[in-house]
């Protein structure tokens, strides 16, 4: 077990009590303490890494649905791919400490594991797991909301609201030629016209969007392929 003064040092950092600490302390489990330590643990954080990647996605969703009204499905499911990505959340874990109190294996230890950035995800993620299983999800919620408050607030609004400039940016990545974009129908009379638009990678057709002018629907199809692509 870790030391209780320890829990509640990391609990004042977390900004909440755990009524059961034991299930902090598996939290704070990785597997290689077990397989170093056969029968001094019952389990590793892994399953409450599961439950707590599910519950982290649900209250980013919740606070982005809520305070951007404006925004479409698009620009949400970026801005929530951007936040509950490992990067982002190692990143929030390394800035609570979360690695000074990890049990690891010796040889895990060695190399850096209290540190690695997958670590720290799983970290954080198997501490929103075990606050739920412990509170419930509304305190889970407000903790989850609360410690990536600064990420949130940090969001790229111009970017996210440029889909063609995120689609681009995402399709050269994977060394693919810039998305083409084509009119495929324009209706209308002069004074209100409307254009349906196609957006090609790769030779594929992967987002289609409409608007009264020709911008508004590629960024609509490119909005339509990011959403595709977020769950291929």
């Amino acid at each position: 077990m870790i030391a209780l003064s320890q829990l509640v040092e990391l609990e004042s950092r977390l900004g909440v009590s755990f009524r059961d600490k034991a299930i902090l302390n598996v939290a704070l489990t990785h597997s290689s303490y077990l397989n170093e330590n056969p029968g001094e643990a019952a389990e590793s954080n892994e399953r409450l890494e599961f439950l707590g990647d599910a519950m982290i996605g649900s209250a980013v969703g919740e606070e982005l649905y809520c305070r951007r009204p404006g925004w479409t499905e698009g620009q949400l499911t970026q801005a929530r791919a951007a936040l509950v990505k490992g990067a982002t959340l190692s990143r929030v874990a390394r800035g609570l400490r979360l690695g000074d109190y990890l049990r690891m294996g010796a040889g895990e230890l060695a190399g850096g594991g209290s540190q690695r950035s997958g670590n720290l995800e799983a970290a954080l993620e198997a501490v929103a797991g075990a606050l739920f299983l412990d509170q419930g999800y509304d305190a889970t919620r407000k903790f989850v909301v609360r410690v990536l408050c600064p990420e949130i607030d940090d969001l790229d609004a111009v970017h996210l609201q440029n889909p063609k400039s995120t689609l681009q940016e995402a399709v050269q990545a994977n060394g693919l030629a810039p998305p083409t974009y084509e009119i495929v129908n324009a209706t209308g009379a002069d004074h209100a016209p409307s254009f349906t638009v196609e957006v090609s990678v790769d030779g594929e057709v992967v987002g289609r969007g409409d608007g009264s002018r020709k911008a508004d629907a590629e960024q609509r199809a490119a909005a339509e392929a990011l959403d595709k692509l977020d769950q291929s």
